[in-house]
C-alpha cells in the first residue's frame, strides 16, 4: 500500500497546485483614429492620409464620391480663412502658394453660398431702387426666381469650370490637382461679394465701372494662379486665356442679370 501512495505523481497530492503556463501577452489590435481629423500641426491633412477605414483617397475614382475623402478639406480655421481671403482680393499677395500644398473647400463653398444669397437680394433691391425708387404708386415683389438662377449659375461654373480644366491641364500631363482648381476658383469668387454691395448704387455708368473692374481683377487672379501649373505648356496659353475670358464674362452676366 505504501508503494502504492507513494508511486502517486507529486501533482495529484492533497494541497499541491498544478503549474501555470505562461501564456504570451497578446494586446488586441486597435484603430486609433485622430479626432478631429488633422489636429497635426499643420491644421490638416490632404486626402491620402489614413484618419479610419471609412477614408479614401481622392486618387482613385471612388474618393471623388466618397464625402469621407473631402472631410480633411473642411478642417481649417477662420484665420487661415481669413488669410486666404486677402490673397484673392490682393492677387499679388502669392496666393498660389498658400493653396498649393494645402487646398481647402470650406472657403470656396463659403463664398459661393454667400454670393448666392448677396445675389439673390441684392439683385431684388437693386431693382427697386432703379425702376420703382422714384415711384411709389407701383407695386412691387420680390423676385424668388433671383435665388434658383444664382444657385444655378454660382454653383454650375465653380464646379463645373475647374473640372473642366483638370481634365484638360492632366490631358497635357500638367501637375495639377482638382480639389486645388476648386479652392482657386472658389476664391476667385470673392471679390463679387463687395462689389455686389456698391452694385445696389441706382447709378448705371457706376455699375458698369465697378463690375468692368470686377471682371478684369477676378480674370486676371485665375491667369496668375494658373500660370505655374501650365509653365513650359506654350500650347496652354490660350486656354489660360480663355480661362480669364470666362471669368470676366461671368461678371457681365452677373450685372446683366441680376442687376439691370
Amino acid at each position: 500500500m505504501e508503494e502504492g501512495y507513494t508511486s502517486l505523481p507529486t501533482s495529484h497530492s492533497v494541497g499541491s497546485v498544478p503549474a501555470v503556463v505562461a501564456e504570451e501577452s497578446r494586446v488586441p489590435k486597435t484603430n486609433l483614429q485622430i479626432f478631429p481629423p488633422g489636429s497635426s500641426a499643420s491644421g490638416y491633412q490632404a486626402p491620402g492620409t489614413p484618419y479610419g477605414e471609412d477614408v479614401q483617397s481622392t486618387s482613385s475614382w471612388n474618393g471623388y464620391f466618397s464625402i469621407s475623402s473631402y472631410q480633411p478639406f473642411f478642417n481649417v480655421d477662420t484665420d487661415m480663412v481669413f488669410d486666404r481671403l486677402v490673397g484673392a482680393l490682393y492677387p499679388m499677395d502669392g496666393f498660389y502658394t498658400k493653396v498649393h500644398s494645402n487646398p481647402d473647400l470650406y472657403g470656396p463653398v463659403w463664398i459661393s453660398t454667400t454670393l448666392v444669397f448677396m445675389l439673390s437680394a441684392l439683385g431684388n433691391c437693386a431693382a427697386y431702387l432703379m425702376n420703382n425708387g422714384s415711384k411709389a404708386e407701383i407695386a412691387w415683389n420680390f423676385d424668388v426666381n433671383y435665388v434658383d438662377w444664382a444657385a444655378s449659375i454660382i454653383y454650375c461654373y465653380v464646379l463645373a469650370v475647374p473640372a473642366a480644366f483638370y481634365f484638360l491641364l492632366r490631358y497635357f500631363e500638367c501637375n495639377v490637382g482638382l480639389i486645388q482648381l476648386w479652392c482657386i476658383w472658389g476664391y476667385s469668387l470673392s471679390i463679387f461679394i463687395p462689389t455686389s454691395l456698391l452694385l445696389v448704387i441706382p447709378l448705371e455708368i457706376l455699375r458698369w465701372i465697378i463690375i468692368l473692374f470686377t471682371g478684369s481683377a477676378s480674370a486676371y487672379f485665375i491667369a496668375l494662379n494658373l500660370k505655374p501649373y501650365t509653365e513650359g505648356q506654350h500650347s496652354l496659353f490660350l486656354w489660360v486665356i480663355g480661362a480669364s475670358v470666362l471669368q470676366f464674362v461671368l461678371a457681365i452676366f452677373i450685372k446683366i442679370f441680376f442687376f439691370a
